[in-house]
């Protein structure tokens, strides 16, 4: 097995170092910035013979996503594997650090040196410990294209924007394994598609006195089915649901005071306006009179703060 060990110099290797001096100069700056912010970016594709030991450890959290390959890491006395489509973060830490990649199977790696004044707090609040290890992670598109962003900002320099740009960039990126399972599109279920079903039909027939059996019909299902499906949904019944719809497009014409209220209530399916009036003040508190009152008062008085 060869002993020929190196931290970088691979084909097709990006990586960037932002100057210490710059640095914290636009953090002096900034203090905002100072939250959380990215040090070393790279990107080490194949990288054979690739290695890194650092006796005193690094004031920095470093994440790794493996690409492809496969490589090792050890803090202290734990010693890891990660191979691709799995992501680590060693934490800032003063214990010994070594890494790098397997000899047969070298490692694609995105990585990123970050750190912040309350790195310790945050890494402790998230569970990055330097026993948490590797964790799996399905091909990780929006993480690789924030680091493209990332990396692309800092290459144009290091000024206040690129800095701002990159650094709430790096938020976005840390997310985007940590919380991978939120980013992921869940199925759409069943009653999910039958709800939105029914509020299309009820849209479209705002103007409508709509049955529940006519309801039931477009869906293609029983009374006594459609009525249950969609409490238990919503927790409401369908026509008091639908009688909700009608009272918040109601209140949407009740801004235009061109149209009168007996005609307000035509366009919801109310034909009798003493009807809509007690419907509306029922759902709303107040009458359709006073709420457009209330509306024209407040767009002539508008308060700031």
């Amino acid at each position: 097995m060869s002993t020929f060990k190196r931290r970088d110099g691979f084909v097709g290797e990006k990586m960037l170092e932002i100057p210490q001096q710059s640095l914290q100069k636009t953090l002096q700056e900034n203090p905002f910035l100072q939250q959380l912010y990215i040090t070393q970016i790279g990107y080490f594709p194949k990288a054979f013979y690739h290695y890194r030991e650092r006796r005193n450890g690094c004031h920095d959290n470093i994440l790794f996503y493996c690409l492809k390959g496969k490589g090792w890491y050890t803090i202290d006395k734990h010693h890891f594997e990660i191979r691709a489509n799995e992501y680590a973060i060693i934490p800032a830490t003063a214990k010994y650090i070594r890494y790098g990649a397997d000899i047969e199977e070298p490692w694609t790696i995105y990585w990123v040196h970050y750190t912040g004044k309350e790195i310790e707090d945050m890494n402790q609040s998230l569970g990055i410990t330097t026993d948490r290890g590797p964790r799996p992670i399905a091909f990780n598109d929006r993480g690789i294209t924030t680091w493209e962003m990332m990396y692309n900002c800092l290459e144009r320099g290091v000024t206040n924007e690129t800095l701002f740009n990159a650094n709430f960039c790096l938020y976005k990126f840390v997310a985007s394994f940590l919380f991978a399972d939120q980013w992921e599109q869940k199925p759409v279920s069943q009653t999910s598609l039958f709800l939105d079903a029914v509020k299309t039909h009820m849209r479209q027939h705002i103007a409508s006195r709509l049955t529940i059996p006519e309801m039931a019909a477009a869906q293609g299902i029983s009374v006594s089915y459609f009525s249950q499906q969609f409490r238990k949904a919503t927790g409401i019944a369908p026509l008091d649901y639908f009688i909700q719809q009608k009272i918040r497009h109601s209140c949407l014409l009740l801004l235009n005071n061109s149209i009168k209220i007996k005609d307000v209530a035509r366009h919801v399916g109310m034909d009798d306006p003493y009807y809509f009036s007690r419907m509306f003040k029922k759902y709303m508190a107040i009458s359709p009179q006073q709420y457009r009152l209330q509306k024209w008062k407040d767009a002539d008085n508008p308060k700031l703060g």
